[in-house]
């Protein structure tokens, strides 16, 4: 028998991002043995544009791609065979020749607040807040949806991997930040953040939270092959569902957009989708359900009503 061909896989080097990629890897090799010889995988941690700006918000360096950019430019070249994406930080454009045509099962991608060990007894909920108390993100889709509900508190930047902010919440640089329960999860930090669960109807997720993206060149007919082996049927359904919006609203990190899709049973589908202000005054809120076949009609619609409510003066300030 010949030998199998190695498989690089691409990635950021953030724990969390090989994390992710240690998902993919071990799930090839559970569906294909010859895959889990040492060496058969090899994963590639490539430097992203994302990580390397620090020093001021994403919207102001271009965008939500600069953390897939050198991944892409190293799979279109062949120095890499797959590409492993958090689906949130995916452009709704892929680079020509690209796919992702695959998405592992997705992880819970509710929000979970975090507050500083000496408020962490008197913290429960948000409203538990002190007045006036500083919450870092850099996101201003949590950012627009707290201050709908908390006007009183102060947003101030807050970047870096998941252990970085962490580690700044400690030092005092917040009072409080938000971070995705999927990546506290796939690091084993749920337990020892002591994090409080947000429920969506209170902050919808961002776009493709908790899904990991699987990329690929799209012609490599062997690739496809492999990861069509561990694609998650309804997650990709509801991320398309999501991705669908975002693309109907030309979303970018300027834009406080939010998205969840859910598969119900029988194939059913619910979608939830909203837009913001990005200083929280005006939220606009709809909703899908239907045929999980038809996700992406459905993200195009729940756009498409967004888009109209919303209007063309919508984000302009003042």
């Amino acid at each position: 028998m010949a030998k199998a061909a190695k498989v690089k896989i691409g990635t950021r080097g953030s724990p969390l991002a090989l994390a992710q990629a240690e998902q993919v890897r071990s799930k090839l090799a559970a569906v294909r043995p010859e895959l889990a010889a040492p060496g058969a995988i090899e994963i590639v941690t490539i430097r992203t544009s994302g990580d390397r700006i620090q020093d001021r918000a994403l919207a102001d360096a271009g965008g939500k791609g600069l953390f897939t950019k050198e991944i892409d430019e190293a799979l279109i070249a062949g120095a890499i065979d797959i590409a492993v994406h958090s689906m949130k930080d995916v452009p709704t454009a892929l680079p020509p020749g690209l796919a992702i045509p695959c998405t592992l099962a997705r992880e819970d991608p509710r929000d979970v607040l975090i507050v500083r060990q000496e408020l962490a007894r008197a913290v429960r909920r948000f409203a538990d807040l002190p007045h006036g108390a500083m919450l870092g993100t850099s996101s201003l889709r949590r950012a627009a949806q707290v201050l709908a509900r908390r006007p009183d508190l102060k947003i101030v930047s807050l970047r870096g991997n998941v252990e970085t902010r962490l580690r700044r919440l400690e030092q005092g640089k917040a009072d409080a930040t938000l971070l995705a329960l999927a990546g506290l999860r796939r690091l084993g930090l749920v337990e020892s953040t002591r994090g409080i669960v947000i429920e969506t109807d209170e902050m919808l997720p961002a776009v493709g939270q908790g899904a990991i993206g699987v990329e690929i060149r799209s012609r490599d007919k062997r690739i496809a092959e492999l990861v069509a082996a561990i694609h998650h049927r309804a997650t990709g359904f509801a991320v398309a569902a999501e991705r669908a919006v975002l693309e109907r609203l030309d979303g970018s990190c300027r834009t406080p957009i939010a998205a969840l899709a859910v598969i119900r049973t029988f194939g059913r589908l619910r979608l939830d989708a909203l837009v913001a202000r990005p200083d929280g005054a005006k939220l606009l809120r709809t909703a899908r359900e239907g045929a999980e076949i038809d996700a992406e009609a459905m993200g195009h619609d729940a756009g498409e009503e967004l888009a109209r409510e919303a209007g063309p003066t919508f984000f302009s300030v003042g």
